[in-house]
């Protein structure tokens, strides 16, 4: 007799899902997703953001990824449950940074 074992990652809050080791995402594929968002600022489901990707990706990988993201705190979802963008990407702020004299 055989047992099969799955790995579950508990999620965050109601928006959280488990997650099979089998969907874990790809850096690319993270970045994809980051920079779909970053883009819009706002999606009004999970739905639509999937739909809206440049390339299919599964869906419960896609939840992965959106857990990632709302822990990391570049997302969160609002009392509807659209996905908003939060991340501070300041352009001056990269330059003054990519600009700055290292200390030591």
């Amino acid at each position: 007799m055989s047992t099969k074992v799955v790995l579950q990652k508990k999620g965050s809050g109601k928006h959280g899902s488990k997650t099979t080791s089998s969907h874990m995402p790809r850096l690319d594929t993270i970045e994809m997703v980051e920079e779909t968002i970053s883009d819009k600022k706002e999606f009004s489901s999970k739905n639509r953001l999937w739909r809206a990707l440049p390339k299919q990706v599964q869906y419960p990988t896609l939840l992965t990824i959106l857990n990632y993201l709302e822990k990391s705190n570049k997302i969160m979802y609002d009392k509807k449950g659209s996905i908003l963008w939060i991340f501070v990407d300041n352009p001056k702020l990269k330059k003054l940074h990519r600009e700055s004299t290292v200390l030591r």
